[in-house]
């Protein structure tokens, strides 16, 4: 695609889209680059009550005549939003690492990943959902069809704005349902961006709504009107609880996605360097701002000490600056609240006695920015920094006694989104997978590799209900005569 033939991509200030045109808010706000507090993104418009009416009725209205458009029609649609965003994802992958704080390289990652996301559901819209069941009757047919629910309200989080929101508004569409979509109030320029491709995929008015805002207005409202048929979202486990309740209250369709402290586990047996890369990767990787980041490095004995030396080695190594600066490997965290967040946790964790091995300073560096010096602590199960959720770049390491111990601790957590383990063993391994209580396992891999086309999911406070078609769709049996 070239680039010079495009429009701009978004510009301030960041405005909704609803019923198919740009509209102003009720009262604006400002998006700050986490790296360079004095080059803001720009400035958004936050939807009130009102507003956020208006977005859900023009789902409602055109629901009917988009849940009966062909499969093709839909699936033209979301190919066109991910080959727009594909063809550009220099330009997005720029913006995401200006809002949020992700390195360059991790930037580009998360827009490919995003336009990858929006091809695979425009050939899963292709795909037959009719299942033909043997009746027990002669002369009786049996057909099991799924058709959409309606309007969806999608909220999402800041940490992968592009990515997050692509899984779950290319699953809403395919299935015919309309969109109401509600980002995280620090990723506006992100939201706009999308909701700018997805304007120009040739989509009815109506069809997919932007409105940005507060949850505790914007996010809100979605969840209790009544017209509002499902919702899914993502992000903490407190809000995600909250969101379940009032769906509950209506007795409305809710996907949540929540909240890890994922357990790596290493093995005395384990090939040390890679399983020091790993963790390295899993905890600090996008700023440790990731739900299946590592957050708890569970060590055999018999090699703990040699992989904490070598992982405080390595991290002493990665360099922390300017998101857009070549050579950076971490980037600021993504706001002012997350920084705090993280100093407090530091001060916990040496307040309960845990052992600060490295890091966990604020950091200065030639811009102003939000810029935190990776922490890597050792602890004990109880701490609260080896049991809550921090999401930053801190990891705490505990001391298994063997195998056995080592599970009994991967599993002492309230979540259950993602697990690690580095062993040569293939038994333990096994033992392992089958097991340990997550929703996502690796096996001498960082816990932060999942892929576009594979399915997700979690266990306990990570995750509640459906995450595949049977969330985005109802089921309708027809029993017919010969």
């Amino acid at each position: 695609m070239n680039r010079d033939s495009l429009v701009p991509l978004v510009a301030s200030p960041f405005r909704h889209y609803i019923n198919g045109g740009w509209e102003t808010g009720a009262t604006a706000g400002v998006s700050f680059n986490p790296s360079d507090l004095d080059e803001p993104v720009g400035e958004y418009v936050r939807a009130d009550v009102r507003q956020t009416d208006t977005a859900i009725e023009a789902a409602h209205a055109a629901f009917r005549d988009w849940s009966l458009a062909s499969a093709q029609r839909r699936a033209d649609a979301l190919d066109a939003i991910g080959t727009e965003m594909l063809g550009r994802r220099d330009e997005l992958a720029r913006l995401l690492a200006r809002e949020i704080g992700k390195t360059l390289p991790e930037a580009q990652t998360e827009a490919t990943r995003a336009g990858q996301i929006f091809k695979l559901f425009a050939a899963e819209t292709l795909r037959a959902f009719a299942e033909p069941l043997a009746s027990a009757r002669a002369g009786v047919e049996i057909d099991v069809t799924r058709e959409p629910l309606g309007v969806v309200g999608i909220i999402t989080p800041w940490s992968a704005p592009l990515a997050i929101a692509a899984a779950k508004i290319g699953a809403a569409l395919a299935h015919g349902n309309c969109v109401v979509f509600k980002p995280a109030e620090s990723a506006p320029a992100c939201a706009a961006a999308l909701a700018s491709i997805i304007g120009r995929a040739g989509l009815p008015a109506g069809v997919f709504n932007l409105v940005m805002g507060s949850g505790r207005q914007v996010g809100a409202r979605i969840v209790a009107h009544p017209l509002v048929a499902a919702i899914s979202f993502s992000g903490s486990t407190d809000t995600g609880t909250r969101v379940l309740q009032a769906a509950a209250a209506r007795q409305v369709r809710v996907q949540l996605e929540m909240g890890g402290k994922n357990p790596f586990v290493v093995l005395a047996d384990a090939d040390l360097d890679g399983a020091v890369d790993a963790a390295l990767s899993g905890a600090y990787s996008s700023t440790g701002q990731r739900s299946t980041a590592a957050a708890r490095l569970i060590v055999e004995r018999a090699v703990f000490e040699p992989f904490v030396d070598a992982l405080r080695t390595k991290l002493a190594k990665l360099s922390v600056d300017h998101a857009l600066k070549h050579g950076t490997d971490i980037g600021p965290v993504a706001n002012a609240a997350q920084l705090e967040r993280n100093l407090d946790y530091v001060r916990i964790g040496q307040q309960e006695g845990a052992q600060l091995v490295r890091g966990g300073q604020q950091l200065e560096r030639a811009t102003r920015g939000y810029f935190f010096e990776p922490a890597l602590f050792i602890g004990e199960p109880e701490h609260r920094i080896a049991r809550e959720e921090i999401f930053g770049p801190l990891a705490v390491v505990l001391r298994a006694h063997d195998y056995d111990h080592a599970l009994h601790l991967a599993n002492d957590t309230a979540y259950g989104l993602c697990a690690g383990i580095c062993t040569r063993s293939l038994e333990r391994a096994r033992h392992f997978r089958r097991h340990v209580q997550s929703g996502l396992v690796t096996i001498n891999l960082p816990t932060t590799t999942v892929e576009h086309h594979a399915p997700g999911g979690g266990r306990k406070a990570s995750a509640y209900g459906a995450t595949d078609a049977a969330f985005w769709t109802a089921v309708k049996t027809a029993y017919v005569a010969g």
